[in-house]
């Protein structure tokens, strides 16, 4: 009976002893629960905080100061700081929050008033730079490897300062990367508790940094998404007023047929072309070219065409003109960037056509009765540099006028290099002797029907391949 009692004793003990293990077990468990339930909601808060704050736009400073300070309010830390990674393999602090010590001793000069302390070490920390491979900040930009610091009262990579508001007794350093996108390190300093900080922590503020690097990656795409759309406003608007800068209707003068055509590579091109009236027989035809593509090309044509409208007039000679341009823009034109232009008068009383060339393709004209038997058409020449390429003593010298006859039947073709150079998918450009063969066949159609005969010609010349340049199509027809 006493060894039945004795065991039975010892079962009600065991058990006892399991019942209590589990209970603590359970009690474990809802603790670690708990915390976890917390940690989500932290979270879950941090991540609807972020939300908000990208809904104003803010710059990426704005975001960092809501960065550290939400690290602290998560992790019970006295301060925060976000250190970010410069050129030169550099690091330095860009938002704090708190009494953050700095990543080197404070120099005597700042050792001043409590009340002044912490701007002055905020100051320090956004002066003060220090190589990636130093200290336990350089470690984790290079490594984008968090670190738990439970006792940094002995850690060697730890600064040690006198001032015992600054002593750094716990420190978590993790990084801030999205998507292998680095974005800076967060490090918090020393519980409010006076505890070490724990893994819980650590986890928590792991998990923090990652849903701060999304919503600065999320920021930099929304910034640079209105930066797109504000680049796409300005160049509608640039081509918006390009387009009104070229002739808006159909330019007629007794015996002439002109067409022209226009179609830039991008939104805006450098392309240009006019037609001035100068006279009740003479017209003045402008086709120039711009150096380079884009909005500052644009703005090169706009400066060009108003200013060859005010010198045309006062010459007769095309090269008198080009000459005077040369002069007037060789100040507003940048190093690296010129014009080639082609300048040509025509006079249907004198049945002629004068044209002067700064550096631009040659014109074709087409000339039906110039000889007995089939039109002929060619490429004809006159010496010429382009436009803000050099001086004025050496264009002068240089630029010379060319007459040609222009009679009834006769069609002069000016172009930009956009048009000889269209490259199919064979890397093929159209070329001038394609051009010509093609005018030679339409040379009996209206100035439209030329100009839609060569488009159709260059479409099914380059197939598939995309548009490269600018191109502009000019053709004048004598009748």
């Amino acid at each position: 009976m006493i060894l039945v009692a004795t065991v039975s004793l010892f079962a009600l003990v065991a058990a006892l002893g399991l019942v209590w293990r589990m209970r603590r077990e359970i009690t474990r468990i809802k603790e670690e629960s708990l915390s976890l339930a917390q940690e989500k909601q932290i979270l879950v808060d941090f991540m609807h905080h972020m939300a908000e704050a990208l809904a104003d736009n803010p710059s990426r400073e704005v975001l960092y100061q809501r960065i550290v300070h939400a690290a602290i309010f998560c992790t019970g830390a006295l301060s925060a700081c976000i250190f970010e990674r410069m050129p030169g393999d550099k690091m330095r602090g860009v938002a704090v929050e708190g009494l953050f010590p700095p990543h080197r001793p404070l120099p005597e000069v700042g050792k001043g008033k409590l009340t002044t302390r912490a701007r002055f070490i905020e100051q320090v920390l956004k002066s003060e730079t220090f190589s990636v491979h130093e200290g336990l900040v350089g470690r984790v930009a290079l490594t984008c490897q968090g670190i738990l610091v439970a006792d940094a009262a002995n850690h060697p990579d730890v600064v040690k300062h006198d001032d015992p508001v600054l002593a750094v007794k716990s420190m978590i350093v993790v990084p801030l990367v999205f998507g292998g996108q680095f974005f800076g390190v967060l490090a918090v300093a020393n519980p409010a508790d006076g505890l070490p900080f724990t893994e819980t922590d650590y986890s928590l503020l792991q998990s923090m940094a990652e849903q701060a690097a999304l919503a600065l990656h999320n920021a930099e795409f929304l910034h640079l998404q209105l930066d797109k759309r504000q680049y796409d406003m300005d160049l509608s608007l640039a081509s918006g007023i390009q387009q009104m800068l070229l002739p808006n209707e159909r330019m007629t003068l007794p015996g002439l047929d002109i067409d022209a055509r226009y179609t830039p590579a991008q939104k805006v091109g450098g392309d240009l072309y006019d037609i001035i009236v100068l006279g009740e027989h003479r017209i003045g035809v402008v086709v120039a070219d711009v150096s380079g593509k884009g909005i500052s090309a644009s703005l090169l044509m706009a400066i060009c065409r108003s200013n060859i409208r005010q010198i045309a007039p006062r010459h007769t000679s095309p090269s008198e003109v080009l000459a005077e341009l040369n002069r007037v823009l060789s100040h507003d034109i940048r190093n690296g960037m010129f014009v080639t232009l082609l300048y040509a008068v025509i006079d249907t009383d004198a049945m002629s056509v004068t044209f002067a060339r700064a550096g631009h393709e040659l014109p074709l004209l087409v000339q039906r009765y110039a000889s007995v038997g089939a039109p002929t058409s060619r490429f004809v020449s006159s010496d010429g540099m382009p436009v803000g390429m050099v001086p004025d003593e050496l264009f002068s010298t240089v630029i010379s006028d060319c007459t040609e006859p222009f009679r009834p039947g006769d069609a002069f073709v000016l172009y930009t290099d956009g048009i000889t150079e269209a490259p199919n998918e064979d890397g093929k450009e159209f070329s001038g002797a394609r051009l010509a063969d093609a005018v030679s066949t339409l040379q009996t159609n209206s100035a439209r029907e030329i100009n839609d005969g060569l488009m159709l010609a260059i479409d099914r010349f380059i197939g598939g391949a995309p548009q490269r340049d600018d191109y502009t199509l000019v053709t004048i027809k004598r009748f």
